[in-house]
């Protein structure tokens, strides 16, 4: 079916059994899992591209048990604000501090702080240009409270240079990109635990940028999700550059795909919300699920070559005349080779979990 998700009519179930099972069962370190009717049709995604394992920023805590009901031990939960809460001040404050506590009674280990440039037009609208900064001290406050429970750090601080071409071209409302990651150098030296900064640290289009941040931080490592943004800029670099890279940084990189999942892809009903628009059926939603791991492994894994089948619409955002909101860019796969692979599809991500549960443990006895 022809679709944003299947720009060339792929049969992903068929694609899945041509792939094979990867080299091992794949940990997914960056998902958001929600809607409990939608979750089966991702538990089958996941099932035909060999994903053992996901960590979620589940939003609803309702919907925690009902999950785990679902995936058993093949989800993890990752703390996140509440969203849907009306006053953002309370949300990323002190709030989120009591919701840290809360997702850790229930088994996190994972506390994520979003700090995107996007969130000067939050703290602006709450009359707190600085709300959602990294350093703003209410952020600071939570950051504690998950320190102290021996908690890991999820990050995410910078968006793709698409979009700083674009939506952040006004540099004196959110700062240059490369101002993003003031903030996050200073809390990495300050809460030395361990942190994961979200899509290649928000920089996959510089990776000498990378590992400058990487080389400086020990206790840092980066999930590569973000499937639209990973494979646009990815395939853009030299594979020996990509090969160097993984090569040097190995037990530090995590696979992840960035999937959404909502019960409103299963529905035909009209709707604004970007990420509830992507599907709209339960066809839709399989291809929308699907094609993130398709175009992962694919990526990772082989050197295949041709046009994603994804629709990008960063490319039309930033090149108007060339290129509509339904294109796509090439996917040019980097071939990982196995060893490498074994740690980017799983151990890093098992070795960050345990240690987190460890710290965790000894964070309570003291």
């Amino acid at each position: 079916m022809f679709n944003d998700s299947n720009l060339v009519d792929l049969d992903y179930r068929a694609e899945a059994r041509r792939l094979g099972a990867p080299i091992v069962p794949i940990i997914d370190a960056h998902a958001h899992v929600g809607g409990l009717s939608a979750a089966p049709i991702l538990r089958e995604a996941m099932d035909c591209y060999g994903i053992a394992e996901i960590w979620s920023m589940t939003s609803a805590i309702e919907q925690i048990d009902g999950l785990r009901e679902l995936f058993g031990n093949r989800i993890q939960f990752i703390a996140v604000p509440n969203w849907r809460d009306p006053d953002p001040k309370q949300s990323h404050g002190s709030g989120y501090a009591r919701r840290i506590e809360e997702f850790y009674a229930r088994g996190a280990r994972i506390a994520k702080f979003w700090a995107a440039p996007r969130g000067v037009d939050i703290g602006t609208e709450a009359g707190e240009p600085h709300l959602m900064r990294l350093d703003n001290p209410t952020r600071v406050a939570a950051m504690q409270t998950a320190y102290d429970l021996g908690m890991t750090f999820m990050v995410h601080v910078a968006d793709p240079d698409t979009w700083f071409a674009t939506r952040y071209s006004d540099h004196a409302r959110y700062g240059t990109k490369a101002s993003q990651y003031e903030p996050l150098e200073r809390m990495l030296d300050q809460f030395p635990t361990r942190w994961i900064a979200a899509h290649m640290g928000g920089w996959p289009e510089d990776l000498n940028f990378l590992s400058g941040l990487l080389h400086r931080h020990p206790n840092l490592s980066l999930d590569a999700s973000a499937t639209k943004w990973i494979v646009r800029e990815i395939s853009k670099h030299a594979r020996v550059d990509v090969l160097n890279f993984f090569r040097r940084w190995r037990g530090r990189l995590l696979f992840g795909s960035d999937i959404v999942t909502s019960d409103a892809h299963l529905v035909e009903a009209p709707t604004t919300h970007e990420m509830d628009a992507k599907a709209n059926s339960v066809q839709t939603a399989f291809d929308l699920y699907a094609s993130r791991y398709w175009a992962l492994r694919t990526l990772w894994e082989t050197d295949w070559s041709g046009p994603s089948p994804i629709a990008d619409p960063d490319l039309a955002m930033v090149d108007p005349k060339r290129f509509t909101p339904k294109d796509s860019p090439l996917l040019r796969g980097v071939a990982l080779p196995t060893e490498i692979l074994t740690d980017f599809y799983s151990q890093s991500a098992r070795q960050l979990m345990d240690d987190a549960t460890r710290r965790s443990v000894s964070a309570k006895q003291h």
